[in-house]
């Protein structure tokens, strides 16, 4: 795995991927549009660290906060906050280090 110091594989001006995490940073309202993202539930927590197993793929978008997330036995990590859209892939264990409190929409995938 590459580590945060190395350049990030599929980077471009607006996404990034690290951890199999993918990063877009601040997607055009007509691709939140497309994806429905305003119907999805909502979710929230106050700062804090949060150990994190995803057993679905998850998307979410933040409307507000900033969060850590680290590998598990890891030190190499990703950050994203209000405005990022991201998706984090099935089988991920990673701990959420959330520096401010995160307000989201989420959806997972159902296959």
């Amino acid at each position: 795995m590459a580590s945060q110091s190395e350049p990030e594989a599929m980077e471009t001006d607006h996404s990034r991927r690290n951890l199999g995490i993918t990063v877009e940073r601040r997607p055009p309202e007509s691709r939140l549009l497309e994806l429905g993202v305003k119907s999805w539930p909502k979710w929230g927590c106050p700062p804090g660290r949060y150990p994190l197993k995803f057993d679905a793929e998850e998307t979410c978008y933040l409307l507000k906060g900033r969060v850590k997330a680290y590998a598990k036995g890891s030190s190499e990590w990703v950050e994203f906050g209000a405005g990022d859209l991201v998706v984090i892939p099935k089988g991920l264990s990673c701990t959420w280090e959330v520096s401010m409190a995160v307000d989201k929409y989420y959806k997972f995938d159902s296959s």
